[in-house]
């Protein structure tokens, strides 16, 4: 019955996921020729995180409370990052310029008001600063990876300080958060998390056969920059790994606070 079950679970949920990403589109477009502002954006984005959430037949656990503003610094695990930190609050992102072109997350994205930067400037930071202010300015949360590309989830990578310049420079707060993903019937550091030289086709096929994934996350306390961006760095990938701990710790069955149909 369960082999019978896989196909059409992975149909459903792709032409789930297909559905709610055109809803979205044309929610978006409809909405634009308001006053479209970054909370409204934003929130647009929580909105559709959600939905597709169970699309994609995620549930999602949040330990601790989310930021009310500043930066915040995440792990890496996969493109999903976007939409289950999405849904947990509203805030904007800065991601690596070529996600604005991959399909399904590059639009989300772009129309969330995604800032991205050209990794291999470093001068881009400088350029960015201007947005990176605005957002602080807006309330949101300004979300980072500081650890430079995704991983399987086995370990956090060392935290890279350039991005972080700004932040000391203006005396922003920063809040840490840790992401992990679990699932029924399949293995997270290769259904779910989306590393190395993984395509996003393959990849996203093969996760809608998954039965359920969950995704677990959690925020810390919002901590003061300090005046050395490479000792904040450090700080925050300690901060990251003691959440990790924490989200073994209290890692149960409850708490999910957007629950998938299990097909």
């Amino acid at each position: 019955m369960n082999i019978l079950m896989r196909p059409l679970r992975q149909v459903t949920r792709l032409l789930g996921i297909a559905s709610v990403l055109a809803t979205a589109v044309i929610d978006y477009n409809m909405r634009r020729g308001w006053r479209w502002d970054r909370p409204r954006r934003a929130s647009w984005l929580q909105v559709w995180s959600r939905t597709l959430l169970s699309s994609f037949g995620i549930r999602l656990k949040v330990i601790g409370a989310a930021p009310k503003g500043g930066f915040m610094v995440a792990n890496h695990l996969s493109y999903l990052d976007i939409l289950v930190l999405g849904a947990a609050c509203p805030q904007v992102f800065l991601s690596k310029s070529e996600v604005e072109a991959w399909p399904l997350i590059g639009t989300l994205t772009k129309y969330a008001g995604t800032l991205y930067i050209d990794r291999g400037k470093r001068s881009d930071v400088t350029t960015k600063e201007a947005a990176f202010e605005e957002v602080i300015r807006s309330g949101l949360p300004m979300t980072v990876f500081l650890e430079g590309t995704s991983t399987d989830g086995s370990k956090v990578l060392p935290f890279r300080s350039s991005l972080l310049q700004p932040v000391v420079k203006n005396q922003w707060t920063v809040t840490p958060a840790y992401l992990k993903y679990e699932c029924e019937g399949g293995d997270p550091a290769m259904d779910v998390c989306y590393w190395g030289d993984m395509t996003f086709g393959p990849h996203i096929v093969n996760m809608a056969k998954v039965k359920r994934v969950d995704a677990i996350v959690a925020f810390g306390e919002t901590r003061e920059p300090g005046e050395d961006r490479k000792a904040l760095a450090k700080a925050l990938h300690d901060d990251v790994l003691a959440l990790r701990d924490l989200a073994e710790a209290e890692n149960s069955n409850s708490g999910y606070e957007y629950g998938a149909s299990v097909i």
